[in-house]
């Protein structure tokens, strides 16, 4: 094991605009991140910046293609940077996030930023552009409704799952939920910064909402109630695997490396032909190593942490601070 599997990913990715219903649409780029785009009468909102304002402007190029109305609202479903960072690109839009969601960016995001670049060089293209941190103008707690003229549009900080600030953005009428990385599809969670006991409960809040098509936070868009639930229990099923290995692990005293390598026989058979598996699957076994054994906050990920994982990894030596809560 030699570094991130995701450093030698290099192909660009072929990019869908698909319209989930009069004026909404999915952004979606073959497993990259995606966003989602709410056409109001006066202006657009999108879910979800992209990793670098060079790469928003990508998403703005599609917008101009259906309409000339400008953006005026970006939310951002949980902190990580390849789906902040790009906001600068939305000239003049009102950025919206979860209270957890900013606190999270004060305590982690600029550590989140540098380790991210470093893991996935190819998703923050142009990143000469950032002009730094990505902070919200507008915070809500658990939720807040943002009518777009005559369209109602729910914001709702979901629960914890993907992160603590993980929040989804729901249209009650028209049924489509843009669901971030609270579910994916055909893609591989990242959980390095999870929260494996809740992610259950906060798949079970989105399943309730009733969704008939769904944005996932990789994968293509679902377009039909069967797609949508086929997502739902995917995203389960791993997340719960994975756990279960982990505390089971951690029951019998085994070492992350021990835990790692359990989980990667287990679960590859299953899931390994889910895009970033190899890459993710080294910080997933670390955080959930981490739950299994009482630490509820998830320590900060750091470029030094990252190198230190990987060792850990490669000769089965215990990471210095696996003991240290963030």
């Amino acid at each position: 094991m030699s570094g991130f599997a995701s450093s030698n990913d290099l192909a660009e990715k072929v990019i869908s605009f698909e319209e989930l219903g009069p004026g909404l649409y999915g952004w979606t780029a073959e497993g990259d991140p995606n966003s989602g785009v709410v056409i109001g009468d006066d202006g657009v909102l999108v879910v979800d910046a992209q990793a670098t304002p060079k790469m928003a402007a990508d998403v703005i190029a599609k917008i101009r293609t259906v309409t000339d109305k400008p953006v005026r609202h970006v939310v951002l479903s949980h902190y990580h940077a390849v789906r902040v960072l790009g906001a600068s690109g939305y000239r003049g839009a009102e950025i919206i996030a979860s209270d957890v969601t900013r606190d999270l960016i004060v305590e982690r995001g600029q550590q989140d930023m540098d380790s991210e670049i470093g893991r996935f060089p190819r998703l923050f293209r142009g990143k000469e552009s950032i002009p730094g941190l990505t902070w919200p103008h507008v915070v809500f707690h658990e939720r807040m409704t943002l009518w777009m003229g005559r369209r109602e549009v729910q914001i709702i900080h979901v629960g914890r799952s993907h992160t603590a600030g993980d929040t989804v953005v729901w249209l009650p009428k028209e049924k489509v939920c843009f669901a971030g990385d609270v579910v994916e599809f055909g893609a591989t969670p990242y959980c390095g910064d999870a929260h494996f006991t809740d992610w259950p409960a906060t798949l079970a809040a989105v399943k309730a909402l009733g969704a008939e098509k769904l944005v996932p936070g990789r994968g293509r868009s679902l377009v039909t109630r069967a797609e949508v639930e086929e997502a739902l229990a995917g995203t389960a099923a791993f997340t719960s695997d994975l756990f279960a290995i982990a505390r089971a692990g951690v029951a019998k005293g085994a070492t992350l490396k021990q835990v790692y390598d359990e989980a990667m026989g287990s679960m590859r058979p299953k899931y390994g032909k889910w895009v970033i598996f190899e890459h993710c699957m080294p910080f997933n076994v670390s955080r959930a190593y981490d739950e299994a054994k009482g630490i509820d906050h998830p320590r900060i990920w750091t470029a030094e942490r990252d190198v230190e994982m990987w060792k850990a990894l490669e000769h089965g030596t215990e990471m210095k601070s696996a003991e240290i809560e963030a």
